[in-house]
């Protein structure tokens, strides 16, 4: 079984600091959040960006300087922005960090409701954009997939072209309109990807470590962080994405799972740079 990958999604797009203080917003903070991240275990820093007053944005030059300062504290870690924005983006916006080349950034391959109004959209045309994008850049990308519908999806496109092989899934469960975070569908969608892909499972909110733990056990990887859950236990706000990672940490030694680090994570994930 391979090493343990944790991913710390630290700041997200809809989090603000009125659910907890500790969430991120400006160019330092993001650089905290990472570096509390990286030194509990972190081999993947899942990036959104926002404007000092919070606001989400995808602009290239806010992240280039985010990237930087995360580089300056933690020079060998992996950074992983999303092109997923925030909901509402045009896919113009939401590509600008692939301009950047970074080692791996996320693909989004469905539309999911988000609850209420909001919707995710992920067109057929959109995914192929992106994919396509993703490859002339040698990015890697990651799958995410909110619903089984999603990994028959990118399979198809894999197939046609689309999107690299062997590809690495991001199972996101528990969120409002996509697949519940049970024991059950975890093992549904684990049985569903290819052969030689590899996975990450994030849980939502109270789900965030079963899923992990889940993941821990059946040779998967796992994600936490502020994108995700602010609690570290019931009623007690995580103090820094750092606590979170460090609990996975501990779950995943007392499993037996030992923790990558970044250079094993690029091994593990095929990453060329």
């Amino acid at each position: 079984m391979d090493k343990l990958i944790i991913t710390a999604a630290i700041s997200g797009a809809e989090v603000t600091k009125n659910h907890n203080p500790a969430v991120p917003y400006t160019v330092a903070e993001i650089g905290r959040e990472a570096k509390s991240a990286y030194d509990a275990g972190a081999a993947i820093i899942h990036l959104h960006v926002r404007h000092d007053d919070g606001t989400p944005t995808q602009d290239a030059a806010r992240y280039a300087e985010c990237i930087a300062e995360i580089k300056r504290l933690c020079p060998d870690v992996i950074i992983q922005p999303s092109t997923g924005g925030a909901v509402g983006m045009s896919n113009a916006e939401r590509m600008q960090p692939l301009t950047l080349r970074p080692e791996m950034a996320t693909l989004d391959c469905g539309t999911v409701n988000f609850g209420g109004d909001d919707i995710f959209v992920n067109t057929e045309n959109t995914i192929k954009e992106f994919g396509t994008q993703m490859i002339e850049l040698g990015v890697k990308p990651e799958v995410e997939v909110f619903d089984k519908g999603m990994i028959d999806t990118a399979i198809r496109l894999a197939k046609q072209g689309f999107i690299q092989t062997p590809m690495h899934f991001n199972f996101v469960m528990g969120v409002t309109g996509g697949i519940a975070a049970t024991t059950r569908d975890f093992a549904y969608l684990a049985d569903s990807i290819p052969a030689g892909s590899t996975f990450t499972a994030t849980g939502i909110g109270r789900h965030e470590f079963p899923m992990a733990t889940l993941a821990i056990i059946a040779g998967g990887h796992a994600r936490v962080g502020f994108e995700d859950n602010i609690y570290l236990s019931r009623s007690v706000l995580a103090k820094s994405n750092g606590e979170l990672v460090d609990k996975v940490v501990r779950i995943a030694t007392e499993l037996g799972r030992e923790i990558a680090t970044p250079t094993e994570a690029r091994a593990i994930l095929g990453l060329n740079h």
